[in-house]
């Protein structure tokens, strides 16, 4: 067999680990009989080295092509690589210990965002979860280029809507007719997940959302009067141990960033908002959002998303409404087989109400950028909902599964729950890659697959069970 391999990272991960995670890659595909490997044998960061990537391949003839996600990268490195050929491409992530520090490579929510946007095209795409220095994983990189890709599909689910589940239903799609949400900048480069269309939106849901560009928030961030700042940060400090030991000046950045978002969402009657967090909020502003966001979730009861994804605000406004609580929209960041769980993690976004009670939470920097203000704490053991309205494979769907969240420390930092899913884990990834889900999973204490069925029949949204 020929096979085509590129690896792909972005500077902002941990780029000596990914590089030495890569060449363990490389090594496996080498070590495979009765193939030629062909393409660059490093890590590309840049456009300068995807150009030079992508003229390598399309002139080589292959059979597949190997995207080793060698950290998380947006989908402009995968759609540049995969614009290169018509042949099957593999996905390769790699996990990494729950150390309780930093998130090295988040390489699996990398192939996440990666199959979205391939399943999107209709791509014939498998996927493989693997450290390269297993024993096994060269046996299953074999298999995987020999075979056909899983059949798209989610596994079948026993929850059954009563009278109740439909009352619930009704309740929350009449409320979604008079939403308004708010989108605060353009969504980033290469994340097509977080794509909206606001016609669209209000026909198949009823929510309005309303798009302001970024400096609208930094022009109220900065007008914020001073003693407005420091009542604000004796409140995270009260909240928070460690808020003295950041830098003090882009702590009253984030501050400002909150009271920007406060004003913003008083003004224009939001219900929930989704802000272009990064990289402006970091490189322009001086602040991080991630904090800012999850008090006004806890707060003021309108959610704060990351990343101005516009879908992931309505998911989480549908699953507070039905869980009484707030919610949590987080990456799917690793999988554990061998106990059936999954980290959901984001950099500092959950609400308070969610920390595991045993622990003190912290206050924290962004741990790519160092900038505060970021929340870390575990997430607290209980049931939970994983829901997300998606608009995976041009479609509307509903994404629903159920989990039981367990007490240990925290995996990743930041905020950071495992979750022993109610489904293999090996399947729930099946399904995330084939049917090319979001990457961002809304959260919710509480077992409401019921309502949300309902809502799914009411709404005509086709569901896919996790």
């Amino acid at each position: 067999m020929r096979l085509g391999v590129a690896a792909i990272a972005r500077p902002t991960f941990d780029v000596p680990f990914a590089e030495a995670t890569a060449q363990g890659a490389f090594a496996a595909l080498d070590s495979l009989g009765d193939t030629t490997v062909t393409g660059p044998r490093h890590v590309v960061l840049d456009d300068a080295g995807l150009t030079a990537a992508a003229a390598e391949l399309e002139a080589a003839d292959f059979d597949v092509l190997v995207i080793v996600q060698a950290s998380f990268a947006d989908s402009t490195l995968v759609a540049r690589l995969a614009a290169t050929t018509a042949a099957p491409i593999l996905l390769w992530a790699f996990p990494e210990d729950r150390s309780g520090g930093r998130l090295r490579l988040n390489s699996l929510c990398g192939i996440n965002l990666a199959a979205y946007v391939l399943r999107a095209e209709d791509r014939d795409i498998r996927h493989l979860y693997a450290d390269p220095g297993d024993a096994a994983t060269s046996e299953r990189l074999a298999q995987l280029l020999a075979m056909p890709p899983a059949a798209a599909g989610s596994a079948p689910t026993d929850v059954v809507s009563d009278e109740a589940d439909r009352e619930a239903a009704d309740a929350v799609a009449t409320r979604l007719a008079s939403a308004r949400i708010g989108i605060i900048g353009d969504r980033p480069s290469g994340f097509e997940p977080c794509d909206y269309d606001a016609a669209e939106l209000l026909r198949t849901t009823g929510v309005t959302a309303e798009a302001v560009p970024l400096p609208q928030l930094f022009a109220r961030g900065a007008a914020a009067p001073t003693d407005a700042v420091a009542t604000v940060r004796r409140s995270f400090a009260a909240e928070l141990t460690g808020t003295d030991d950041l830098d003090q000046d882009s702590l009253d950045q984030s501050v400002r960033l909150h009271l920007g978002l406060t004003d913003l969402v008083a003004s224009e009657r939001w219900d929930a908002v989704a802000t272009r967090c990064w990289p402006e909020c970091f490189t322009e502003f001086g602040g991080a959002a991630c904090a800012p966001q999850s008090r006004l979730n806890q707060k003021l009861g309108v959610p704060g998303l990351c990343e101005a994804d516009a879908y992931g605000a309505v998911t989480s406004l549908i699953l507070q409404w039905l869980g009484k609580e707030p919610a949590f929209v987080a990456d799917l960041i690793h999988l554990d087989p061998t106990d059936n769980t999954a980290v959901f993690w984001h950099c500092g976004l959950a609400p308070l109400s969610m920390a595991d009670p045993a622990t003190s939470p912290q206050a924290t920097v962004h741990s790519n950028r160092r900038l505060p203000l970021l929340y870390e704490f575990p997430l607290k053991a209980g049931r939970v909902t994983i829901a997300r309205l998606s608009q995976s494979r041009g479609r509307h769907r509903l994404v629903i599964g159920g989990a039981e969240m367990v007490h240990t420390p925290l995996p990743f930092s930041g905020t950071a729950g495992v979750a022993r899913m109610d489904q293999p884990v090996d399947s729930v990834l099946s399904t995330v890659i084939q049917e090319g889900l979001e990457h961002h999973y809304g959260i919710v204490y509480g077992d409401v697959r019921g309502p949300l069925h309902a809502l799914a029949d009411k709404l005509d949204f086709e569901v896919v069970a996790l």
